[in-house]
């Protein structure tokens, strides 16, 4: 784990997702209040990290709520999201 300046902690990252550590009042996508979702948060150091120009692609697998602390699981690629979205809808990947 490492974390980054925006306080980011990554818990894991590869060419397929990356898994961070969401904390107590972190959004995971936007809502209206205009706070940065933590999704925001990650694109920005994955462009920063891997000097990439233009848009960063970053599919939201699931959500804890904002009171909630835990681990989020984020794709990197449209193909990772298709598998990952299909391992919770049909109950194979558990939360607890």
């Amino acid at each position: 784990m490492h974390t980054t300046p925006d306080n980011l902690q990554v818990l894991f990252e590869d060419n397929h997702l990356i898994i961070v550590n969401k904390r107590v009042g972190d959004i995971v996508q936007g809502d209206k209040t205009g706070d940065d979702p933590l999704s925001e948060i990650v694109k920005k150091y994955i462009a920063k990290k891997y000097d990439k120009p233009g848009a960063v692609y970053l599919g939201v697998v699931h959500r804890i709520d904002r009171p909630t602390s835990g681990i989020v699981v984020f794709a990197r690629t449209t193909k990772a999201l298709t598998r990952l979205n299909k391992l919770f809808s049909e109950r194979e990947a558990k939360k607890t």
